[in-house]
């Protein structure tokens, strides 16, 4: 009984940590370069204790392969140039 009550209670723990979002970093690999005008959605995570940087999710649509979702490097210019023109645009209100 007592063994029973331990392995549950180690499955619940497990559960709730794999739920978390922030376990482990989405961006393990980095997206290509990508043109500013298939961007359709920004997303800007908060560093998680599990990464190294911050994740910045971008959805692209393309006639060719529909809807994609590609990871970038925080750190490259292209991207930096990206996120000031998405704030820009958002604000004109597209």
């Amino acid at each position: 009984m007592k063994l029973l009550t331990v392995a549950l209670l180690l499955l619940f723990i497990a559960m709730c940590l794999a739920s978390v979002e922030g376990v482990k970093c989405k961006c393990s690999r980095k997206g290509p370069k990508i043109r500013f005008s298939n961007v359709r959605k920004l997303e800007i995570k908060p560093r998680y204790p599990f990464c190294v940087e911050e994740m910045i999710i971008v959805t692209l649509w393309t006639r060719v392969r529909g809807e994609q979702q590609h990871c970038l490097n925080p750190k490259r210019q292209n991207t930096v140039r990206l996120l000031k023109w998405y704030r820009v645009w958002k604000e004109k209100g597209r």
